[in-house]
């Protein structure tokens, strides 16, 4: 269980003394405390305002301090605003108005709206028998909650990336900047597209900014825009996502794999140089896990020989490198808005950046079938744009976003101090003294590393491994001709790495939690290797 639905008797008795309202705040404490989040459903306003001032005006009547009822429902809507600020609000959707059959409408709308959340998420806090009843299983008195905490029994789930907490803090933005857009419907290229890009072109330090339909598709776009095709090279690193190495394949170009940086993850600059033939189009470094690859190195290289740099920065937006922005370091930065991505939206989507005006030019072309006037195409393209709807999601989120940069260098440097005191035994992620990183995942390398993942994720600590294949040995590229050894720190990584739950709202006891049971995993493990050992 992770929400708590509050019937209004449950919001009243936070607003006034009244027989069983004692346990009613009681249990939101301790559900407060136990990092559930309390839920107040909208259709519901007008009742709370309304029980509430009738329960001032007739305590107060009854104490000999007569009010009108005016002044009632003044102080009414002045508590009630004090004591759920704290809560959530959640929209009355427009299928929960067809309740007009039923005995009781306002009932029906909560019982429906519970239906909204995840399975087995929400409990339905009531006082009211025949409310709880309809309910089932879904609903729970105050004193059944107090009881089921004292016993240890509610423990929020810890997930690998949480949207949900993020999702319930934007909220009314979020609402907000989706309805603006479905009440003037331009859903292709609507005014939030640019006004997204340009808050990202000023929050990156760029001069311009072009959204594009994914993370995968800007990479096509830039090599596009760079004129890149059939026959040319471009290096890259192994150790990546396949939409790296594919988008270069897809224009007919060979993708040229340099080994990594064994303590960053990130491209090698020392072993560029030797890649380089006269086919080489471009350099496309992948600032991996979060935090950017050597890009001074990188470019005083791509310099030398005239190349230009592609950053593919879909998992360190946020990140710095020398005091600058990642995705402004380089001829083009690329980045993502996968959900999961730092700054994610909820679907495909992403962005490039440039301050070379010809090449932002041909790259919004190429986003719109390489059209620069409607009907006329001079060159081809995709259909790359990204939609209204994701434009004006992610400006929400980026209301909120150098908070969560912010928290999740805490989180990482949080696992980092815990996981070097308590396992020693475990590489934790190196972070150059001139780089900060945004932890798009926090990324360990652990011995025995398949057999840790499962026990973990079989205790309920959610896990992944960000890339158990390097892309010079799969199936797909295995034509380029590459040995195994041909790139040996990435396939060394390729078996050890594991990530766990990582993002901004991720609190320290969970982070607690995860370290106690890796420790505890790995001496198990160990425990049972020397057992092995002596028979």
């Amino acid at each position: 269980m992770k929400h708590l639905l509050l019937d209004v008797n449950v919001v009243v008795d936070l607003c006034v003394t009244r027989r069983g309202s004692t346990n009613s705040r009681l249990a939101l404490a301790q559900a407060k405390k136990a990092g559930l989040t309390c839920w107040c459903y909208v259709g519901s306003v007008q009742t709370m305002e309304y029980v509430v001032a009738d329960e001032l005006f007739h305590q107060a009547n009854a104490a000999g301090q007569p009010i009108s009822r005016t002044l009632s429902k003044a102080r009414a809507r002045f508590i009630l605003g004090q004591h759920t600020a704290h809560f959530q609000w959640l929209a009355a959707l427009a299928g929960e108005a067809d309740v007009f059959g039923t005995e009781d409408p306002e009932d029906e709308q909560l019982i429906l709206a519970l239906d909204r959340f995840p399975v087995n998420t929400v409990v339905l806090l009531t006082r009211d028998k025949l409310m709880s009843d309809r309910a089932g299983e879904r609903a729970m008195t105050p004193e059944a909650l107090i009881e089921c905490q004292r016993a240890q029994a509610i423990q929020p789930a810890i997930d690998f990336i949480d949207l949900k907490t993020q999702q319930d803090a934007i909220r009314p933005e979020l609402e907000k900047n989706i309805h603006r857009v479905l009440h003037h419907g331009q859903y292709i290229m609507g005014p939030e597209v640019k006004q997204l890009e340009d808050k990202l072109a000023a929050y990156v330090g760029a001069k311009h900014c072009i959204t594009a339909s994914s993370g995968t598709d800007t990479l096509l776009i830039a090599m596009m825009a760079l004129g890149i095709g059939p026959g040319d090279e471009v290096i890259t690193t192994p150790f990546t996502f396949i939409a790296t190495g594919e988008m270069i394949a897809l224009l007919g170009a060979r993708p040229v794999f340099v080994d990594i940086d064994p303590r960053t993850y990130n491209i090698d600059p020392a072993k560029i140089e030797a890649a380089i033939t006269p086919k080489t189009k471009a350099i496309m470094p992948v600032s991996l896990y979060g935090q950017c690859a050597d890009m001074d190195a990188i470019n005083e290289i791509a310099n030398r020989h005239r190349l230009p740099v592609i950053e593919d920065a879909a998992q360190s937006f946020g990140a710095t490198y020398k005091g600058r922005k990642s995705c402004a370091l380089s001829t083009i930065g690329s980045t993502s808005f996968f959900p999961s991505k730092p700054l994610g939206g909820y679907g495909d989507g992403g962005a490039l950046f440039t301050n070379d005006d010809a090449l932002a030019k041909a790259m919004r072309d190429i986003r719109v079938h390489g059209q620069d006037r409607r009907y006329h195409h001079p060159r081809i393209g995709i259909n790359g744009r990204l939609d209204t709807l994701q434009a004006a999601i992610v400006l929400a989120k980026m209301e909120r976003f150098d908070w969560e940069v912010e928290q999740r260098q805490k989180v990482g440097a949080g696992y980092t101090a815990m996981l070097k005191e308590s396992c020693p035994e475990i590489v934790v992620p190196f972070i150059e003294p001139y780089s900060t990183s945004v932890y798009a995942q926090y990324t360990i390398q652990v011995a025995n590393r398949d057999d840790v993942a499962k026990r973990l994720n079989d205790s309920g600590i959610p896990t992944a491994v960000h890339y158990p294949v390097p892309l010079h040995q799969q199936p797909v590229f295995q034509a380029l001709g590459y040995k195994k050894g041909a790139c040996s720190i990435a396939e060394q990584a390729a078996e050890n790495v594991l990530s766990f739950p990582m993002g901004p709202d991720l609190l320290e006891s969970d982070v607690k939690q995860i370290v106690k049971n890796l420790n505890a995993c790995i001496r198990l493990l160990s425990q049972l290797n020397q057992n092995e050992k002596s028979i």
